[in-house]
């Protein structure tokens, strides 16, 4: 079994026991290729991001998670959406299923350069075209779809 499992809209889904308030980064460069990280726990591709720690704000979590698992570093520049859907349940290894409660942020590389970190096992700029044949998560989809259509407003849901 993988580290972690994300249930979306699955009957079969364990209940949540936790809610954790956690945050991703939506950064695009140039050309409009998204930066992801292929995440060790579950193979998937996704956005960089992470949980919110006491003391800091979740802005500050982004940022350091966006280092931390790939090496650049980012400035925040809006909000994509807010993403609490109890329909979408993560079960960790140890026991943890978590209600989703993602803040999802887009941001700009301010410095750094790419690196693999411990938490991923490839990080690159992608265009929506290349995730279409990759593994990407049912809800980090629903993020892309939100990001494609350009929405004036963020996404609360």
């Amino acid at each position: 079994m993988t580290a972690r499992r994300d249930y979306y809209r699955d009957p079969s889904a364990p209940a949540p026991n936790s809610l954790v308030p956690g945050g991703s980064a939506l950064v695009v460069d140039d050309i409009g290729a998204l930066l992801m990280q292929r995440r060790s726990d579950s193979g998937n591709w996704s956005l960089p991001g992470g949980v919110m720690e006491i003391g800091k704000t979740l802005e500050q979590c982004v940022v350091r998670e966006t280092k931390e698992e790939t090496g650049l570093e980012i400035e925040i520049t809006g909000i994509l959406g807010i993403y609490t859907d109890p329909r979408h349940v993560i079960a960790y290894a140890d026991g943890e299923v978590r209600q989703e409660f993602n803040i999802t942020f887009y941001g700009r590389v301010t410095g750094g350069h790419i690196e693999v970190s411990s938490e991923s096992t490839e990080v690159g700029f992608l265009t929506l075209k290349e995730l279409e044949t990759l593994p990407v998560h049912d809800t980090v989809r629903l993020r892309l779809r939100h990001h494609a259509e350009q929405r004036s407003d963020p996404y609360l849901g």
